[in-house]
């Protein structure tokens, strides 16, 4: 007959999980968007490929923009104004739930997602709104080679004296059509299939909206790529402050002192070991 008893070192390696998904979540959150955007955002900006797709998908010297005349309706009815109704709606809607959730007790289960909602969405879009007002950074249609009376100045580059205050980046369209990725987070921690098809969904929004302002000539790629990332960087910081679950932050001491807790209970002489010892005939 041998008896197999569980060890310290043996019930200690399971607090390495919570460790792990630590590490795993910064990794997926943080660090691989970042290792994404970098790169990509420098190579659009600053190697003219903005100016040649637009050149190439949305303008033409004799007809304009693909977004506006004949195609307004969709590009600015649609997509740009329609948009901004969507964006509304849904952060209108949060913030009704969430006051709902203190004056009615069936809504008091949902005042911290409507809250982490709202806050998230109306967060993401001020930063953005607020960037324009200071990266000074002209719209494409603005532009001597697609039309304008202005030359083009790239990102941080000195703007000269003379020239018109400009408030075309980072593009505020998309940045509220990808605040629907709130929705990941609020998902996240229940159920990661909804969570993934909220994070498909405000990508899809996010690329349906910066399609439209290319299209009329308000935004370059780069304006909206970086919509994106100021979106999403500022909803997971908010996420992780009001939202995440707390034994997903802290829980590593507790589960390992409670690990360390079992483990004494199987050393020898235990009052308890026999109840955890695994026989095998």
């Amino acid at each position: 007959m041998t008896e197999l008893v569980p060890t310290t070192r043996a019930l200690l390696t399971t607090t390495a999980a919570p460790v792990a998904n630590k590490d795993d979540f910064w990794n997926q959150h943080a660090w691989v968007p970042l290792i994404l955007f970098v790169p990509l955002f420098s190579v659009v900006e600053w190697t003219g490929l903005d100016r040649m797709l637009a050149h190439a998908l949305f303008y033409d010297p004799v007809h304009r923009w693909l977004g506006e005349g004949a195609g307004g309706w969709w590009a600015h009815g649609v997509i740009h104004n329609g948009g901004r109704w969507l964006a509304r709606t849904v952060a209108g809607s949060a913030m009704a739930l969430w006051i709902a959730s203190f004056v009615s007790a069936r809504m008091r289960h949902w005042r911290r997602s409507s809250g982490f909602v709202f806050l998230s969405m109306a967060a993401a879009v001020l930063i953005v709104g607020g960037l324009k007002l200071i990266t000074d950074v002209d719209c494409p249609w603005d532009l001597a080679e697609f039309g304008g009376d202005r030359p083009y100045i790239g990102l941080f580059a000195a703007r000269p004296h003379g020239l018109p205050a400009a408030q075309c980046f980072p593009g505020a369209h998309s940045s509220s059509g990808f605040a629907l990725v709130c929705f990941y987070f609020v998902y996240r921690d229940r159920s990661r299939r909804m969570a993934t098809a909220a994070l498909i969904g405000a990508l899809l929004v996010w690329a349906v909206f910066a399609l439209g302002q290319q299209a009329r000539g308000a935004h370059f790629l780069s304006h909206d790529l970086a919509s994106l990332a100021i979106v999403w960087f500022a909803q997971l910081g908010i996420y992780v402050k009001l939202l995440r679950q707390p034994q997903q932050r802290v829980g590593s001491h507790a589960e390992r002192q409670a690990a360390e807790d079992v483990a004494r209970e199987h050393q020898p002489g235990s009052g308890h070991q026999h109840t955890h010892q695994a026989r095998v005939e």
